[in-house]
């Protein structure tokens, strides 16, 4: 009988967090609070069970704070449970917090040799594999400069590129598919593709139900730190899309209609509107890098997005998104604000998010530019806007497929 590669059994871990009752004033200190309790602990993982088999890719989904880092983190030796069985029998890779060990005042060759390094490889190995991991990353021109003056973008390729240099028997990857632009997203699903054919292990934590249906062959769906749900990726992404849809649509109000903020809005708003509207969106503005609000863009060329909202509620931590889709609904890219980020907690306002996308390299054709604000957990939308904001893509040349990467032929 074959033996699994991990084996997770009654899997526990508790965290502690700061209780209600805290003492967070002075004058909490001199009223006798200090005597109140100032931690509370929570099971962030609780009775977790299942295996995983040499080959097999295993998608992990759930809304944030369910469990699904953290449960990588235990996998990859990061912490140990506090109750249960867990068994790992093969060498490790993790694309986890990629570019954790930078050192913004070296080049970025010593950056190579660095994380290389903490990652557990010689420093012979990494030289062997060094252009490798350089016409991987498409930074050549940039490998003598310090990495302070890189842009978050290059530090994430430059660190996706070393880390995927790394001989595994087991990958972790958290939340790392949508780095850089759209060409190089599509390099980093070729190589994870390509790890897979070849046999390699892999659990994928994502919130792309598209790259989970996609490259797993089955999917843990994790809610409130246990496994709510393990099964076939169409079947198990379809029930959690579902359960969020009907939590957003019985928080939206029957009049969402009347409640419009934007003066931009059109008359697919009415019907393409959802959520419960605590934090609602007004004006989105498409805009070129010239200032002007667009609705037609030439492939390769920047685009920067802004987004008006109003917070009705004290918000904690809402999640931003900014998705870019096909008319069939195809996602060709979808751009999510960190919640740790931003906090409209204690506070009603208003206010402007702009996202900017360095290249937008899409291939001739209709999009949508579909918007969204929801809650800290993804358990239902505040705001969503779908298929209302048209973007009309073109290109002097003419070719198949979705991405235009910037490219160029030459002979010898």
């Amino acid at each position: 009988m074959t033996k699994p590669v991990i084996s997770v059994q009654g899997l526990g871990k508790k965290f502690r967090r700061n209780s209600a009752n805290r003492p967070f004033k002075f004058k909490h200190l001199l009223t006798g609070r200090i005597f109140k309790k100032r931690y509370e602990s929570f099971l962030c993982l609780d009775d977790v069970t299942f295996e995983v088999f040499r080959g097999q890719m295993v998608g992990i989904i759930g809304p944030n704070g369910a469990g699904k880092s953290t449960l990588l983190r235990l996998i990859g030796g990061v912490g140990k449970p506090d109750k249960g069985y867990l068994k790992v029998n093969g060498r490790i890779g993790a694309l986890l917090d990629l570019g954790a060990g930078f050192h913004n005042d070296l080049t970025g060759i010593d950056n190579i040799y660095i994380s290389g390094v903490i990652a557990g490889l010689t420093r012979r190995q990494i030289s062997e594999r060094f252009d490798e991991i350089v016409a991987f990353a498409d930074l050549e021109n940039f490998l003598n400069n310090p990495l302070r003056t890189y842009s978050s973008g290059m530090r994430m390729r430059l660190a996706f590129a070393v880390a995927i240099n790394i001989d595994a028997d087991i990958l972790l990857i958290d939340e790392i598919l949508s780095v850089g632009d759209l060409s190089f997203q599509s390099k980093c699903l070729e190589k994870i593709n390509q790890f897979k054919n070849k046999g390699c292990t892999m659990l994928l934590v994502s919130h792309d139900n598209s790259q989970i249906e996609k490259f797993c062959d089955s999917v843990i769906w994790l809610k409130n730190g246990k496994v709510n749900a393990y099964g076939s990726p169409r079947e198990i992404t379809m029930a959690y899309a579902e359960e969020m849809a009907s939590e957003t649509s019985r928080r939206t109000p029957s009049n969402h209609a009347q409640n419009q903020t934007g003066s931009n809005s059109r008359l697919k708003l009415n019907e393409n509107r959802f959520g419960s509207l605590e934090v609602e969106i007004g004006d989105v503005r498409l805009i070129d890098e010239w200032g002007n609000q667009v609705q037609n863009l030439d492939t390769g060329n920047p685009l920067r997005i802004e987004l008006e909202y109003k917070a009705h509620i004290s918000a904690e931590t809402p999640m931003f998104s900014v998705t870019i889709s096909k008319e069939d609904g195809q996602i060709c890219s979808e751009m999510i604000l960190d919640k740790n980020r931003f906090n409209l907690e204690g506070s009603r306002e208003r206010g402007l998010m702009i996202l900017d996308i360095d290249r937008l390299d899409l291939s001739t054709g209709e999009y949508f530019v579909d918007v969204g604000i929801y809650e800290k957990n993804w358990e239902y939308a505040y705001d969503y806007h779908w298929h209302v904001y048209p973007l009309q893509v073109r290109s002097n040349t003419s070719f198949k497929g979705i991405i235009a990467p910037p490219h160029h032929w030459s002979w010898k």
